[in-house]
């Protein structure tokens, strides 16, 4: 299968860099096409700006790599920390550059944008890890988990990633090296579950 990992934290010493360099090499030993950007490290201009936004429009080569490199995965991995509930802001750029009209989705013939979008990603199934500095049962309770409804609903679902999967590892901020590194092996376990089970997966490898 076609890996595509999603880092979005700018401290290369966090917990996200190392799952997702973890992530990253077990997936690759696992016999899988890893494809990894590091938003921060790639410095990735997060700005969108109009003449972007059609379908036709006239969109960076940069961008247009990125939404190459979104549409021809068979398995997505996005790692970030929760910042107020939301992706940090490089993270939410990249969703907004990358997720292209006519690629990522498409309206009806007829429909101006009003309507339900069709997804056309090629990738069935998602994974996304988070770390937060919040208990679980206060972010469901008092939050209601927006970045689940976030990313399962507003982005993967209307874009035909239909298998999504997502784990909060919390409170990090008061974790200890053990706690941590625990999270790293769940981590990898995760997502080589997920992918070793996924249809796609046994015709592509």
């Amino acid at each position: 299968m076609r890996i595509l990992i999603i880092l979005g934290h700018p401290n290369p010493r966090s917990l996200n860099h190392a799952i997702a360099y973890a992530v990253r090499d077990n997936m690759r030993e696992a016999g899988h096409d890893v494809v990894f950007h590091d938003l921060y490290a790639e410095r990735f201009d997060p700005l969108l700006f109009d003449n972007e936004i059609p379908e036709k429009g006239n969109v960076p080569a940069e961008i247009l790599s990125h939404s190459n490199d979104l549409c021809s995965a068979d398995g997505i991995v996005i790692v970030h920390p929760n910042w107020w509930g939301q992706p940090p802001a490089i993270l939410k750029g990249w969703i907004d550059r990358v997720f292209r009209p006519g690629l990522a989705y498409r309206f009806e013939e007829g429909d101006s944008g009003e309507g339900i979008p069709i997804g056309m990603l090629r990738a069935k199934t998602a994974v996304v890890l988070n770390t937060s500095n919040t208990e679980e049962s206060r972010e469901q309770k008092v939050f209601g988990d927006p970045l689940d409804a976030i990313w399962r609903r507003c982005i993967f679902d209307l874009c035909g990633v239909r298998s999504f999967h997502r784990r909060m590892f919390t409170v990090v901020v008061t974790s200890t090296w053990q706690q941590r590194a625990a999270w790293i092996e769940e981590a990898k376990r995760i997502c080589r579950n997920v992918f070793e089970e996924d249809p796609h997966n046994k015709s592509d490898v």
